[in-house]
């Protein structure tokens, strides 16, 4: 029983360690782990995407940006939304808000939103062609662009209130 109790918790504790959405209480100091491979100053390099109902969408280039990178499974990308929904945000008419989801088809996305009803485009990223583009792991990524699509900031949201931190 012993041993069956601690194959188990070895493999919770790594899958939780590998699956790059780890739920922290304490703020989060990111480490190499994780990789951004965007910075402050560079172009986004998708400015068209086509969301879940297959609609095409494009940054606005009157509106500052936030782009979420998420996965539904994952319960800091969880709180993160929830915290938006909340937020002023969803209300200022100068940004957009477009979410991605990482490994996630239109199907998945579509289903998960029916719990969150999401007022902004979701767009699904079943093989990690547009996140691999700006990081190598780690869930909620929050990604601030500027009205010309310029990085603005970049934040990793394994923490409560990562909102407070998107200032353009």
């Amino acid at each position: 029983m012993i041993n069956k109790l601690s194959a188990t918790l070895i493999s919770t504790l790594l899958c939780a360690n590998l699956s790059g959405c780890n739920t922290v209480t304490e703020p989060v100091n990111v480490d190499s782990r994780y990789e951004t491979y965007i910075q402050v100053g560079q172009a986004f390099k998708h400015t068209h995407f086509n969301n879940i109902q297959g609609t095409p969408i494009t940054l606005n280039p009157n509106k500052n940006k936030l782009v979420i990178l998420f996965a539904t499974w994952c319960s800091d990308s969880q709180r993160t939304l929830k915290e938006l929904q909340a937020s002023s945000l969803l209300h200022d008419s100068s940004v957009q808000i477009i979410a991605i989801g990482r490994e996630e088809n239109s199907t998945t996305l579509s289903k998960f939103n029916i719990d969150y009803q999401l007022p902004f485009d979701l767009v699904a990223d079943p093989d990690r062609a547009i996140y691999k583009q700006y990081a190598n792991k780690g869930v909620p990524r929050l990604i601030l662009l500027d009205k010309h699509n310029n990085v603005v900031k970049t934040l990793i949201g394994e923490q409560a209130n990562i909102l407070d931190q998107v200032i353009w």
